[in-house]
């Protein structure tokens, strides 16, 4: 019985580990996409230019 008893603590344990890795990652993910985006007030070049059209497309984009 003891036997079982120390199996099913060590499955435990490695769904907490599981668990714990995923939120871990997923918090991670968010944390480097909010700070991904720099915005320049002074647009360099007649390349891209973040207007509040393209604004609005990355606002419906985000989850």
């Amino acid at each position: 019985m003891e036997k079982n008893t120390k199996r099913r603590s060590l499955l435990a344990g490695f769904g907490v580990a599981a668990a714990a890795l995923v939120v871990a990652k997923t918090t991670a993910g968010i944390q480097q996409k909010s700070t991904d985006v720099i915005v320049s007030s002074e647009p360099e070049g007649d390349g891209y230019r973040l207007t509040e059209h393209v604004k609005k497309y990355y606002r419906t984009t985000t989850i």
